[in-house]
């Protein structure tokens, strides 16, 4: 069933051609009303009871949803043209930009996976007397509370809420899950008569609880505190911000849906191996310490993750993805968008990524300034860390001039301009951006100011992982190109071993997580295959002749897909049967150290230059035969127990 947009030009402040977007998109478009939400909201109403429409009005979204609830209907899907295409200072025509943003916004959207978190009201408060027993009394009436004192001074007299002494040694967990540990600990005893007692201190006490409100002037208990659910954190100093604490504590409790954004595979995992450290990216990223060694892979604790996707971009071998939503859908929604825009008429689309923020951005230029050029096509996701070098590349090679990337303040700028730094290598230059402003005028300034460089010739959309991606997306972004040269630290590229040092050990065969690194079988060689590289520095880790070094790069023949030969040595013939076994390089080395040894006199130093057959039958056969045994014992009989009885 066709799908129908409900269009709107805002009391005639923005132009929609209803049927120019029919025909670019495919939809029925109603001719655009003056004032949907207020005088002609009949139409929305009839669109919801006949079902299957898009109402292209964002902004009185509370409008809408009463509608539908008056009307007992599902709301309808809400599209936003107005803001990101129509209104703008631009001239050129807004349609392949409505007609692309209308086709994206009719992909499925991908369920999303939870996991239920349960708070009971438990709250632990932290601070100064004056201001956390102040806070303590107006959370009592709601939550369970317990505040931890530095001493017992200033004990209140009241049993509304719990009052402990001691000091934090350290708190793990998020909201539904804290676990606190306290030094001298000491409790009221609610018996007797005058001040309360407490009980003698003790170390090492721990309890749990749902919720931490921090009212102390000392540094967070958590890395990324903002980020870490159920920790709230509040200057003492600051009433308002002491009291929208308090607010925000107060409606902790009951159940909640905790997001699971990553999946992880960990059998992709290129951490460790046999106790030596490989990759360490997602580690090194983490911003709230989700993410923690587990064996040879990491494991994530998805009620401490917040979300940030900075991991998934920066994993080599796929096993962390972002998964709200997952990334073939973002894939889906970048091709969607360019193909759109350029089957509407359109040439040379940039791209805009941006998340929340970014999108109260464009819709305060578009209100109060130049608004967004025609030809950027913004494109809002939940965790900009999320779009990745592999995102980038494939927007570009799908047929869009430029990507600009536009963090939020919880961005974590570092990871992306890292990825904004690899992204731009492959690309070859100039057409990935990292734009840090808050500014909505200085964001328009520079779109329009931006001369995007020419897209690719002939878009193309690859499928696969994001490493089979990215390597699409370059070949078709450099057609005949062979080598591109990548910054260090890039999840591509070759490992170069240096032939004097390496003794084919194989060692480095044995750990590589990839398959990147073979031998064989029958030969002493050591083989590579670079599609399959993640540089993730195992190999060169345990190397026991530190021969192995990198070269970040991305091949882009067809060589990177076959085994290559990187470093093979002449094999040792059996001085018994002729059997070609071991490196004859290291066999004569051996030979020539041991020969003056004692414990290697006469044969036994024949037997170094033997295969495993031959030197198994040499040994059995020699003199100090090791596998020699004494004469076998002669079973006991019955005979032989009964002679010793002494009634026999």
């Amino acid at each position: 069933m066709t799908k129908t947009l409900i269009t709107c030009d805002c009391m005639g402040t923005q132009s929609i051609d209803a049927e120019a977007l029919a025909k670019a998109t495919g939809f029925e478009v109603t001719p655009p009303c003056k004032a949907l939400c207020t005088s002609q909201i009949e139409r929305a109403a009839k669109g919801l009871t006949q079902g299957n429409v898009v109402l292209c009005c964002t902004q009185e979204s509370r409008t809408f949803e009463a509608l539908a609830e008056e009307l007992g209907t599902e709301p309808a899907p809400l599209l936003d043209l107005r803001d990101r295409a129509g209104w703008s200072a631009d001239h050129a025509t807004k349609l392949p930009k409505m007609s692309a943003l209308a086709a994206e916004a009719m992909l499925p959207a991908a369920p999303e996976k939870t996991l239920d978190v349960i708070s009971e009201g438990l709250c632990l408060i932290l601070g100064a007397p004056e201001v956390a027993l102040e806070a303590a009394a107006q959370l009592a009436p709601h939550l369970g509370v317990t505040v931890l004192l530095d001493s017992a001074d200033e004990m209140p007299d009241t049993r509304a809420f719990d009052v402990i002494t001691g000091r934090l040694r350290k708190a793990q967990g998020a909201l539904g899950q804290f676990r606190v540990t306290i030094d001298a600990l000491r409790q009221v005893e609610p018996g007797g008569r005058g001040a309360f007692t407490l009980t003698e201190p003790r170390d090492g006490g721990v309890s749990q609880c749902d919720v931490i409100l921090d009212l102390r002037r000392d540094p967070p208990l958590f890395p990324a505190h903002e980020k870490r659910e159920g920790y709230l954190r509040a200057d003492p100093g600051r009433p308002q911000a002491v009291a929208a604490a308090v607010m925000a504590a107060s409606h902790l409790v009951g159940t909640f849906e905790k997001p699971l954004y990553v999946r992880l595979e960990s059998l992709l995992c290129a951490h460790s191996r046999a106790g030596k450290t490989g990759c360490t990216n997602c580690l090194d990223l983490c911003p709230t310490g989700a993410i923690s060694p587990d064996g040879e892979h990491v494991t994530v604790d998805p009620m401490i993750c917040a979300g940030c996707g900075a991991c998934s971009s920066a994993c080599p071998s796929g096993a962390i993805s972002y998964d709200a939503p997952p990334v073939d859908l973002t894939m889906r929604r970048v091709q969607t968008l360019a193909k759109a825009f350029l089957d509407a008429g359109g040439h040379a689309p940039r791209l805009l990524v941006h998340d929340a923020h970014g999108a109260e951005m464009i819709r305060l230029s578009a209100r109060h300034g130049d608004g967004l050029p025609a030809d950027v096509v913004p494109l809002e996701i939940r965790a900009i860390g999320a779009f990745g070098h592999a995102e980038t590349v494939a927007a570009l090679a799908a047929g869009f001039a430029s990507v600009t990337v536009l963090p939020g303040p919880g961005a974590d700028l570092p990871a992306l301009a890292a990825q904004v730094a690899l992204s731009d290598a492959i690309s070859g230059g100039g057409r990935v951006i990292l734009l840090q402003t808050s500014d909505p005028d200085a964001m328009s300034e520079t779109l329009y100011a931006e001369a995007a460089p020419a897209p690719v010739a002939t878009p193309v959309r690859p499928m696969g992982t994001r490493r089979q991606i990215t390597r699409q997306a370059a070949r078709a972004l450099h057609p005949g190109a062979e080598t591109l040269p990548l910054p260090e630290g890039a999840p591509y590229g070759a490992v170069l071993v240096d032939t004097d040092a390496c003794t084919l050990c194989l060692s480095c065969v044995s750990l590589c997580p990839s398959g990147a690194l073979g031998d064989n079988p029958d030969l002493p060689q050591l083989r590579f295959q670079e599609d399959a590289c993640l540089q993730c520095g195992l190999c060169a880790n345990v190397c026991p002749e530190d021969a192995i070094t990198y070269e970040p790069r991305l091949l882009l023949t067809e060589e990177a897909l076959e085994q290559r030969v990187i470093n093979e040595e002449e094999p040792f013939a059996c001085i018994e049967c002729g059997t070609l076994f071991g490196v004859k390089s290291t066999i004569d080395r051996i030979t020539e150290k041991l020969q003056s040894h004692p414990m290697f006199d006469g044969d036994k130093l024949r037997m170094i230059q033997m295969c495993d057959d031959c030197r198994v039958n040499a040994q059995y056969h020699a003199k100090d035969n090791p596998f020699a045994a004494g004469e076998r014992p002669r079973p006991r009989t019955t005979d032989d127990y009964l002679s010793k009885r002494r009634d026999h």
